[in-house]
């Protein structure tokens, strides 16, 4: 086992920024008696959190493994642990884990852990990942143990995890990898929640006020009353797909949210397959959560402004509670294609701010730094 000179086994957690880094302080809380009472023996643990963005540049696994390595080496660290919410690749697999027994080392990837239980899933795969470096048979000499178990907080139906092909020159002697329909789905669903989809609505304030603005007009506009009413439920759907999709499809180009990968092999395309839609389900959340919200600000609206005597003579109908509910979702319609061409006075960078973590920001800009012949840079944090 690793150990230090005080009898102490010394544990980092190397956290990306934001997400990663909450994670992290969370965790540390209660993890040193966690691994005590898991290893037994009165064995004592410090779990130490730093907050780096060591994937910068890169997210190619054993170049990563490296730099832990070196920025553990520069430290008085016993085992260290990675976190990052980006989605990491190997072979063509959606890597979940990387494991080095002989250097204390491990490489955590967030987003196949899924979008449920997050904070309690990555404890417990901290937990496992640190014990089975700290294990007795993980010793440099002889590699990895030869029938390592699976890591349990991976495992469920919805989660096809096995082991993945580790490369002679790596300096992980062991990876779990996710792959088929499930563990895509698992990996989107981590991504989407990365990107935290609800505060779109906030970021984008131009668009948000053009938004209600809109749907203030048109609550006190005769012409409006008469669309709603002769509109059957059908078609009121209809229209609530329409302004959606509108409104997803003008953010994701005007932004340029779109991802065009210019490799040609099959796990480039997967990769942007898998980036772009991670960008239609975050960006579709988003505004489906900003058409909910509309939806209950007309109607709030509409009970404070709407006239039931001048509502009826022009319709010919009593204003009821249905006629109050048809109003404001036919309105949240307008209101929405309203926000859509109010989206285009906000700057890309705000949508972008708006639509995707800190992490998966810098990420798509590398990317277009690559598009325009400017390598990344190779910064190593040590």
């Amino acid at each position: 086992m690793r150990v230090s000179s005080q009898g102490v086994t010394v544990v980092a957690l190397l956290a990306d920024p934001d997400a990663p880094t909450e994670i992290a302080q969370r965790m540390a809380r209660i993890l040193p008696a966690r691994l005590a009472d898991k290893s037994g023996q009165g064995r004592r643990f410090d779990v130490e959190v730093v907050s780096e963005p060591f994937t910068a540049g890169t997210e190619d696994p054993p170049t990563l493994m490296r730099r832990i390595m070196d920025r553990g080496r520069a430290e008085s660290w016993d085992i260290v642990v990675a976190l990052t919410d980006l989605p990491l690749h190997s072979h063509g697999r959606n890597l979940v884990v990387d494991l080095s027994h002989e250097h204390g080392l491990a490489l955590l990837s967030l987003p196949p852990l899924g979008g449920l239980r997050l904070q309690t899933r990555a404890r417990r795969a901290v937990e496992e990942a640190v014990l089975s470096l700290a294990g007795p048979r993980a010793t440099g000499a002889e590699g990895p143990p030869q029938s390592q178990p699976l890591l349990g907080p991976f495992v469920s139906r919805l989660a096809p995890v096995h082991p993945g092909q580790v490369g002679e020159e790596e300096t992980a002697d062991l990876r779990y990898v996710v792959s088929g329909p499930r563990g895509y789905l698992r990996v989107l669903v981590g991504m989407v929640r990365a990107n935290r989809p609800w505060l779109l609505v906030p970021g984008l304030s131009k668009a948000l006020a053009a938004a209600l603005a809109t749907g203030a007009v048109a609550t006190v506009n005769s012409t409006i009353w008469n669309l709603a009413e002769s509109l059957s439920t059908p078609r009121l759907v209809i229209a609530t797909v329409g302004s959606v999709a509108l409104m997803i499809g003008w953010l994701i180009v005007d932004a340029q949210l779109w991802h065009r990968s210019t490799e040609v092999s099959p796990e480039a395309r997967q990769r942007a397959r898998l980036y772009n839609a991670s960008t239609v389900v975050t960006v579709g959340l988003g505004v489906l959560v900003c058409y909910g919200g509309l939806i209950i600000i007309n109607l709030v609206w509409a009970l404070f402004i709407l006239n039931d005597q001048v509502f009826a003579s022009t319709t010919r109908t009593p204003l009821h509670a249905a006629e109050y509910w048809t109003l404001s979702w036919f309105v949240a319609s307008v209101a929405t294609v309203g926000g859509a061409l109010g989206s285009g006075l906000e700057s890309d960078e705000a949508i972008r701010a708006a639509a995707y973590s800190k992490r998966e920001q810098e990420r798509r800009h590398m990317l277009q730094d690559d598009d325009g012949d400017q390598g990344p840079s190779s910064k190593i944090i040590g």
